[in-house]
C-alpha cells in the first residue's frame, strides 16, 4: 500500500459544508488541514440544495429556531449557539455573499445560488493552506490504524493527528453521501441508528387514471393536516405518491407511523382560506347544465388537478362525488383523505434520519471509541425540517467538531512535550 508522501495535522473526510467548515476552523487554529472526498470536486450536495436557491438558515429567535431539531435539541444546543444563525450571515457575508430575508424568515445569499459562495470558500481555503485530495473513498482504517482510502490509483494510506469524518447521510447518494461509513463504524463498535428518509415524499396507490393525468402537478396553496399538525404551501403529484415543501414538513411523523402500522392517512384541504359556511354556499348555488367539474372550477376556484383529487379520493371511498350533498362536499374539500402507504426511497429523500448516537460522542463531538476522531454533519443522529436548519447545524456541528480536534492536538503536544522533558517513551492522551 502506498502512504501519502505530506503527512498532516488533520484529515477532514467528506467536502459538504460540515467538512468545508471544519477544515476552516481548524486552519485558523493552526493545523495543517488536508481534505479528503470520494467525488471529483467538492460540495456537491451543497450545489444541488441551492439549486432552487440556497437556504442557508433562518431568521427566528433562536429558542424557537432550536425546537426544530426535536429530541436532538439538546445534543445540538452547544454547537448551535456557538455559531448561530446570526454568525452564519457574517460568515456569507465575509466571503462577499451579504444575505437577506425572505418573506418567510428563511435566509438565502443575495446571488441566491450556491456556488458563487462555494466558489468564495474555495478560494478561502485554498489561500488558508488547505489541501484538498479528490476521488479518495475513505474505507476505514489499515492495520497500521492509518486512514485507508480507495483511490483511482489503488488503495492508499494517510496518517493524521486527529480525524474530521463528515460524510453526510444517505440521500442522493450520486453526489457522494451514501452511507457506506455506516459499516466501517459499526464495526468499530460504533452505536448507529438506521438511516432512514427524512424530508422525504410518500407513495399513495393512485388510480391509473389519476396518476397518468396529474403526474407531475401542483397542488398550489394547499394545508396538509395529519394528527394535530398542519402544514401550508405546496404538495407535487408524482407518479408513486406525494412528495414538496408542505409535505416535508410532516415527514417526520408520517415516516415513523407508516413504519409502525404500515399507513397514514393524509387530509389535504384544497381551499384552506375559505370557512365552511362560505365553501358551502358558494357550492350551494344551482348547477344548471355545467359539468360537475366546471362547477367545482368556478364555484370553489378549483384547479384541475385538485378537482382530479376529490374525484379520486370519492372513487376510493365508493361515493360518487356527485351525489354528495353542498355541505359534505365542502367538507370533503377542506379535509381529502389521502392514504400513503409507504416512504418514497432514501436516494430520492432531501436529508437523513438516524445516523451515530448522540451517546458515542463526547461534548466536543469526539467518538469515545475512536480517540482522536470527530464527527459531524448529517453523519449525527438527528433531523430537521427544510427552512435552512439542516445547512445551519451542519455547519455548526462542523464547527464543533473542529474546535473538538484541536484541543485534541493541544492535549497531544502537551503531552508530548511533557514526555520529553521527563525522558519518557511519547505517550498519547487517555
Amino acid at each position: 500500500m502506498t502512504v501519502l508522501p505530506a503527512r498532516t495535522d488533520v484529515a477532514v473526510i467528506g467536502s459538504g459544508p460540515a467538512g468545508l467548515m471544519a477544515a476552516e476552523v481548524l486552519a485558523q487554529g493552526g493545523a495543517r488541514v488536508t481534505v479528503y472526498d470520494s467525488m471529483p470536486s467538492a460540495g456537491r450536495k451543497f450545489l444541488m440544495a441551492g439549486r432552487g436557491g440556497l437556504n442557508l438558515t433562518h431568521s427566528e429567535e433562536l429558542t424557537a429556531f432550536l425546537v426544530r431539531y426535536g429530541d436532538a435539541a439538546p445534543r445540538l444546543e452547544a454547537a448551535i449557539t456557538g455559531f448561530p444563525p446570526d454568525r452564519l450571515r457574517q460568515w456569507s457575508a465575509a466571503l462577499g455573499q451579504a444575505t437577506f430575508v425572505g418573506s418567510s424568515g428563511r435566509v438565502f445569499p443575495q446571488a441566491f445560488k450556491a456556488s458563487p459562495l462555494l466558489r468564495a470558500w474555495l478560494r478561502r481555503l485554498d489561500a488558508s493552506g488547505v489541501r484538498f485530495l479528490f476521488r479518495h473513498r475513505w474505507n476505514g482504517w489499515d492495520a497500521t490504524g492509518q486512514l485507508s482510502f480507495q483511490t483511482p490509483d489503488g488503495q492508499r494510506a494517510a496518517e493524521a493527528c486527529a480525524t474530521v469524518l463528515a460524510l453526510g447521510g444517505a440521500s442522493w447518494p450520486r453526489l457522494g453521501s451514501d452511507g457506506g461509513w455506516a459499516a466501517t463504524l459499526a464495526a468499530k463498535d460504533v452505536v448507529i441508528s438506521a438511516l432512514r428518509p427524512a424530508n422525504c415524499g410518500f407513495t399513495v396507490g393512485w388510480s391509473a387514471i389519476f396518476r397518468d393525468r396529474f403526474e407531475g402537478q401542483p397542488l398550489k396553496g394547499v394545508a396538509l393536516t395529519f394528527g394535530s399538525t398542519t402544514t401550508r404551501g405546496e404538495a407535487m403529484i408524482t407518479r408513486i405518491g406525494l412528495e414538496g415543501g408542505a409535505i416535508y414538513a410532516l415527514s417526520a411523523e408520517l415516516r415513523d407511523t407508516i413504519s409502525s402500522s404500515g399507513e397514514a392517512v393524509l387530509y389535504v384541504s384544497l381551499r384552506p382560506d375559505l370557512d365552511m359556511l362560505n365553501l358551502t354556499a358558494r357550492l350551494s348555488a344551482p348547477r344548471g347544465k355545467q359539468s360537475l367539474s366546471n362547477f367545482l372550477r368556478k364555484a370553489a376556484q378549483l384547479t384541475a388537478v385538485a378537482i382530479g383529487l376529490l374525484q379520486e379520493a370519492a372513487f376510493a371511498s365508493g361515493i360518487p362525488l356527485a351525489t354528495l350533498a353542498p355541505a359534505e362536499l365542502a367538507r370533503l374539500i377542506n379535509a381529502v383523505p389521502i392514504t400513503l402507504n409507504g416512504v418514497a426511497p432514501i436516494a430520492r429523500a432531501i436529508s437523513t434520519a438516524g445516523g451515530i448516537s448522540f451517546d458515542e460522542l463526547d461534548a466536543d463531538f469526539m467518538l469515545r471509541r475512536l480517540p482522536g476522531t470527530f464527527a459531524a454533519g448529517e453523519m449525527l443522529d438527528w433531523e430537521a425540517p427544510t427552512g435552512g436548519y439542516l445547512l445551519q447545524a451542519s455547519f455548526a456541528t462542523g464547527a464543533m467538531a473542529a474546535k473538538g480536534a484541536l484541543k485534541w492536538l493541544e492535549s497531544l503536544t502537551a503531552c508530548m512535550d511533557k514526555s520529553h522533558r521527563q525522558g519518557l517513551p511519547d505517550v498519547k492522551p487517555s
